[in-house]
């Protein structure tokens, strides 16, 4: 096992593992955590009673955070035209079509996430390997197969998050950085939660979340009470 450094080891020092903390005590130890020499992203593990392999179970979907995620997201659109010049307006860093599938073919991956105008999904549904296993796909579902591309582009600079249930039935996601205020992490935190709850399957029976936990992106994990964020992520 790797030796933890002076930073991590006084930051494992903070928290009690056997404790299920309260949101508010959570995101303050957090925060009170010796820092690391950036500012770290704030992360949310949320363990549901899911099976991924059951179609009505594969739950993702996006949610615009209240105070962003603090991160310069790259935005790509396949659109030709007007709506090329519409996600340019916007804010999109690639625009293109049949040129910028090539770029994709090549390896060069821009951005960090993907839009597209329906007209091009015949273009982009060649990338499917490529964009697929990246998570980059465009899925009307989540909003980026529009012709609304402007508004698209700017939900997702805004600090859009897109979340999706992982094999072993996690979801994980950013959810603001460690230079945010606690108000602003304990906000972001529970418009994610309510989103992430209100997916839940109607097939779906018993307990639907069954663990959270909150880090950084180079500290120590916490423990969430699950009764107290699913209480006041529902307003209780």
């Amino acid at each position: 096992m790797a030796k933890l450094g002076k930073r991590l080891t006084s930051a494992y020092k903070t928290v009690d593992n056997l404790k299920a903390y309260d949101l508010d005590e959570a995101i303050a130890v957090l925060k009170a955590a010796p820092k690391a020499k950036f500012d770290e992203t704030v992360e949310i593990v949320m363990g549901l009673n899911v099976d991924p392999r059951q179609a009505d179970q594969m739950i993702r979907g996006v949610v615009g955070l209240p105070n962003g995620t603090g991160k310069t997201v790259r935005v790509a659109v396949f659109a030709k035209g007007p709506k090329a010049e519409e996600a340019k307006k916007a804010g999109a860093d690639v625009v293109g079509a049949e040129d910028l599938m090539e770029t994709v073919l090549k390896g060069t991956i821009e951005f960090d996430r993907c839009i597209a105008t329906p007209d091009m999904m015949g273009v982009v549904g060649r990338l499917g390997k490529v964009l697929g296993p990246r998570g980059l796909m465009p899925n009307p579902k989540l909003g980026t197969v529009t012709m609304d591309v402007a508004n698209a582009v700017k939900a997702v600079k805004a600090g859009q998050v897109e979340y999706r249930v992982e094999a072993a039935g996690q979801i994980h996601a950013g959810v603001g950085k460690v230079s945010f205020t606690e108000a602003q992490i304990k906000e972001n935190i529970l418009t994610f939660a309510q989103a992430v709850l209100k997916a839940k399957p109607a097939s779906v029976k018993g307990t639907y979340l069954k663990r959270v936990a909150l880090s950084t992106t180079q500290g120590v994990g916490v423990k969430v009470s699950v009764s107290n964020l699913a209480s006041l992520a529902s307003g209780n």
